[in-house]
C-alpha cells in the first residue's frame, strides 16, 4: 500500500475507507468471516464481495474509527443508543456512541461514532491511542470502583451527544450521559460529568487524579 494516510476502496453500492492515522490493528476487519478484508490481497478490501449491510456492520465493529464508510443510498452511521466509554486492560479508552471530539478533524468521520483514545500518556498522536502503551509498559487493568451519580431516564433512541474535550497537559473532560465500562466488560459508572486520567499516572484510574500536574504531564 502508498504512504498515504487515508486509503477509499470502491464499491457499487458502498465505499470503504480506511485511516492509517487512527488504525491500531485490532483486527476486527480481517477476522471477519467473510472475503471484505483479505490480509495479502490486493486491494485487501473489496466491498462487493459481500452484501451492503454486512460491509456496514464490520466496518462497525472498528474499535478506533479507523473504518468508515460511504453508503451509496444515502444512509449514513447511526450512533449507538448508549454512550459507553470501555476500559481496555492495559490500553486506551474505547469510546462508542454519539461522540463529539474536540477539535478531531472532519476527514474523520469514524471518530464521530467510535473512538480509542490515549491514557498512557505515550501516544505521539493524542488524543487517540496509537498502540504506544505497549512500549511503555503501561498497566491498569480496568477495574472501576466507583458507581458515579446515575443517569435519569433519558431518551430511549440515543442518549444524545457527548461531548470529549482533550484539557491540555491535563485530563479527558467528558460531558454527556456516559456508562463507563470496567475491563471485565461490566457496567460500572454512569454519570453526566467526569475527567477521565490521559497521563497514565492517576492512582484513582480511570478518573483524573490530578497526577498530571506532580508529573509535568505535556499533552504536546
Amino acid at each position: 500500500m502508498s504512504d498515504k494516510m487515508i486509503h477509499a476502496y470502491s464499491g457499487d453500492e458502498i465505499d470503504v475507507h480506511w485511516d492509517k492515522r487512527l488504525c491500531i490493528h485490532i483486527s476486527e476487519c480481517v477476522q471477519a468471516d467473510d472475503p471484505l478484508f483479505e490480509v495479502g490481497r490486493e486491494p485487501w478490501c473489496v466491498p462487493d464481495e459481500v452484501a451492503k449491510a454486512e460491509v456496514r456492520e464490520v466496518c462497525e465493529r472498528c474499535p478506533s474509527g479507523a473504518l468508515s464508510y460511504v453508503d451509496k443510498d444515502g444512509t449514513p452511521e447511526q450512533p449507538a443508543s448508549e454512550n459507553t466509554a470501555q476500559v481496555v486492560y492495559n490500553g486506551p479508552l474505547y469510546l462508542s456512541g454519539e461522540l463529539d471530539i474536540e477539535g478531531a478533524p472532519e476527514d474523520m468521520p469514524g471518530v464521530r461514532f467510535r473512538a480509542a483514545l490515549c491514557r498512557c500518556g505515550a501516544s505521539k498522536n493524542k488524543p487517540f491511542c496509537d498502540n504506544s502503551h505497549i512500549a511503555a509498559g503501561f498497566e491498569d487493568f480496568g477495574a472501576i470502583g466507583q458507581s458515579g451519580p446515575g443517569l435519569d431516564p433519558g431518551s430511549a433512541a440515543s442518549d444524545g451527544p457527548l461531548k470529549i474535550k482533550a484539557i491540555p497537559d491535563g485530563p479527558l473532560k467528558m460531558e454527556g450521559r456516559l456508562t463507563l465500562k470496567a475491563a471485565s466488560g461490566r457496567s460500572a459508572w454512569q454519570g453526566t460529568k467526569t475527567a477521565l486520567c490521559r497521563c497514565g499516572a492517576s492512582k484513582n484510574k480511570p478518573f483524573c487524579d490530578a497526577s498530571h500536574r506532580a508529573i509535568g504531564f505535556k499533552s504536546d
